[in-house]
């Protein structure tokens, strides 16, 4: 059983501030859990119950950190759901590091997305899409936020993020700079370069006015009816595709 200091260290890092002073973070639930241990995070506490030990009890023999044995009950005190039956980790937050470029690859910037579900949702379609590097402006929503972690369905173990003031990255990146607006060229019609980066701007706002001079193609995802706009989460996957889709055609 953990310590009464340990639980509450753990239940502390639901809070932006404390995960930030004890450099940790932690998930929940067997998708995100099973996912941590296998990457190359540095797990540091493992609190699981009887139904996750029987289920992976491989992963309980490989994890070299302080594991606990413990009631639902007690997964639920110190975490974010409502019901956790199987378990709940700790681990290190990764240095906030610069990725190195590649120009055949495409790298994904956000500016200003605050919504935890939303930031979790976009890891998960940079994912599914082979995009590894975000790039995230500092008023960005937490990436180690449980929302976020939550969202993104453990996607966040193979998805590296860099978060800095986004005009001076834009102004210093070496490659071919695209933005997501209402008024831009239609996405359909483009010729598309096979790496360069996408900026996709805030759910209410789009993307910063200060940021504009430095975008060297405005573009759009053309619209049929009448909705104003499109969820950012949605908009990035329509673009995605279309990213991918071209240079498969080419290639």
């Amino acid at each position: 059983m953990p310590s009464k200091n340990t639980l509450k260290f753990i239940k502390s890092l639901q809070q932006k501030k404390f995960r930030r002073q004890e450099n940790s973070f932690f998930v929940e639930g067997t998708k995100n859990v099973t996912e941590l241990l296998r990457s190359d995070y540095k797990v540091t506490h493992l609190l699981y119950t009887e139904k996750f030990q029987k289920e992976q009890s491989e992963e309980l023999v490989r994890f070299g950190g302080e594991q606990f044995l413990v009631s639902p009950k007690v997964l639920e005190s110190c975490g974010g759901f409502q019901s956790n039956d199987s378990a709940l980790a700790v681990a290190q937050i990764k240095s906030n590091e610069n990725p190195p470029y590649v120009h055949t690859e495409w790298v994904l910037a956000l500016d200003e997305v605050r919504d935890p579900g939303n930031l979790g949702t976009i890891i998960r379609i940079a994912d599914w899409y082979g995009i590894q590097n975000l790039i995230l402006s500092e008023g960005t929503a937490d990436f180690y936020n449980p929302k976020v972690l939550q969202a993104s369905m453990g996607s966040f173990t193979r998805v590296k993020v860099f978060y800095t003031e986004l005009a001076a990255y834009l102004k210093n990146f070496p490659g071919e700079i695209y933005g997501a607006f209402l008024g831009g060229e239609s996405i359909h019609g483009l010729s598309l370069p096979s790496g360069g980066l996408l900026v996709m701007g805030s759910e209410s706002h789009g993307i910063s006015p200060h940021l504009e001079a430095y975008i060297s193609k405005k573009i759009t995802i053309p619209r049929y009816g009448q909705a104003e706009s499109l969820n950012v989460a949605v908009a990035t996957a329509i673009i995605c595709d279309n990213l991918k889709r071209y240079n498969s055609q080419v290639l």
